[in-house]
Formats: structure tokens, sequence, C-alpha cells
């Protein structure tokens, strides 16, 4: 399994809204990828400009195929990306 954990800060507070509404679309359509096991979009209550992704793939090679695929290309990368500061976390899940 590759399992990878991405922390994201909206860099101007006004754009929350615009970046839930990118993230949930692209969540939805990375969850119909081949490979994907799980793929959750989450927003913190905490610090409303951090939102989390947390990706549970069958493999690398899935991950990557996903990184060419629709919501990757065309949703995440052009449109989410410009807007947040982006920390990505490979990890071992222990249990």
């Amino acid at each position: 399994m590759y399992c990878l954990n991405v922390v994201l800060t909206v860099k101007d507070e006004s754009k929350i809204d615009e970046v839930a509404g990118y993230l949930a679309k692209a969540g939805r359509l990375s969850r119909s990828e081949p490979g994907c096991l799980s793929f959750e979009v989450c927003h913190s209550t905490h610090d409303p400009r951090t939102f989390f992704l947390c990706e549970r793939w069958e493999s690398e090679q899935a991950w990557r195929t996903h990184r060419e695929a629709e919501a990757f290309t065309t949703i995440y990368q052009p449109l989410v990306l410009p807007l947040v500061d982006r920390t990505p976390h490979l990890c071992d899940i222990l249990e």
C-alpha cells in the first residue's frame, strides 16, 4: 500500500471556500480511480485555512497514474496548487 498525507494551507483566507469546492470535486473523482483504496479530504476545525488529504493507494504506480488523471491535471494542479502551500508526508501505517 502507498500512503500519502498532504497538508494544504490556503494562502489567502478569501479563497478558502473556493479551495474547499475544488478539493471536494477532486476527492470524488480520485475515489473512482483504479487503485484508489481511500481518498479523504478533511478541513480543519481549528484553522479554517488548513486542509488535509489522506490518500491510500494500492501501489506507488497507482498513485503515479493518479497524477495523470482528471482530478489531478484539471483541478488539483492548475486550480488548487497556486492557492495553497503544500506539505506532503509519505507514511507507513503502523496498525
